[in-house]
């Protein structure tokens, strides 16, 4: 999305969560559900990368706010259900 590359390692644990890389900056976003919706975006580091900008990180907190169910549904396909997950590309800006 426009440089940000969301991504999620094979070997992940909960809470659910999405890696963010920029260039050669990464920040972790923790997605917290409660009862089935959104309710908030923690951020946090990720030990020995540079973290995104704060202008990223609103860019990053914007897509997720508008993507999170995709996300959800994606992690849950790959962990709990153990099947393949293809990638997104999307090549529109958020309205």
């Amino acid at each position: 999305y426009f440089g940000f590359i969301f991504y999620f390692y094979s070997n992940e644990h909960e809470p659910v969560h999405i890696h963010v890389r920029k260039g050669g900056k990464e920040s972790v976003f923790d997605l917290i559900i409660e009862n089935g919706l959104l309710v908030a975006i923690n951020r946090r580091e990720k030990n020995s990368t540079v973290q995104l900008s704060d202008k990223d990180i609103s860019i990053v907190v914007e897509f997720i706010e508008n993507y999170w169910m995709e996300i959800v549904d994606k992690w849950i396909t790959f962990f709990v259900f153990k099947q393949s997950v293809s990638n997104t590309r999307i090549n529109r800006k958020i309205k």
